[in-house]
C-alpha cells in the first residue's frame, strides 16, 4: 500500500489540526494503521494505531484524551485529530500500515512521507 499524508502546518498552543493518511495497493481495510512522529534529535514514537474494522483503537499515554484517531475504509484514509496541541506535539507525523497490531516501527512495512506540524507556544 502507497501511503500519502498531509495536513500538517503551523499552528498555536492550543489549536486543533486533522491529518489525513491517503492509501492505495493492497486492500486497506485489512491492516493496521498506526500514526508515528519523530521530534528533532529523537527517536520516531508510536502515536496510536487503529486496526482494520476501527474497533481497536490505541493511543501513547502523551497524547490520549487529545488524539483521536479514526478511518474511512471507504475512502481508503486514515486520520489524526489533533486537539489541544502543545510545543512538544512539534514533529514529523509519519502513517505507516502493518499487518499486525504493533506500537514497534518494525512492524510497520509501508510508511507514508510524513508532514510537519509545528506548535509555536
Amino acid at each position: 500500500v502507497q501511503l500519502q499524508a498531509s495536513g500538517g502546518g503551523l499552528v498555536r498552543t492550543g489549536d486543533s489540526l486533522r491529518l489525513s493518511c491517503a492509501a492505495s495497493g493492497r486492500t486497506f481495510s485489512s491492516d493496521y494503521m498506526g500514526w508515528f512522529r519523530q521530534a528533532p534529535g529523537k527517536e520516531r514514537e508510536f502515536v496510536g494505531g487503529i486496526w482494520r474494522t476501527g474497533v481497536y483503537i490505541y493511543y501513547a499515554d502523551s497524547v490520549k484524551g487529545r488524539f483521536t484517531i479514526s478511518r474511512d475504509n471507504a475512502k481508503n484514509t486514515v486520520y489524526l485529530q489533533m486537539d489541544s496541541l502543545e510545543p512538544e506535539d512539534t514533529a514529523v507525523y509519519y502513517c505507516a500500515a502493518s499487518k499486525f497490531i504493533s506500537k514497534s516501527a518494525g512492524a510497520y512495512d509501508r510508511w507514508g512521507q510524513g508532514t510537519l506540524v509545528t506548535v509555536s507556544s
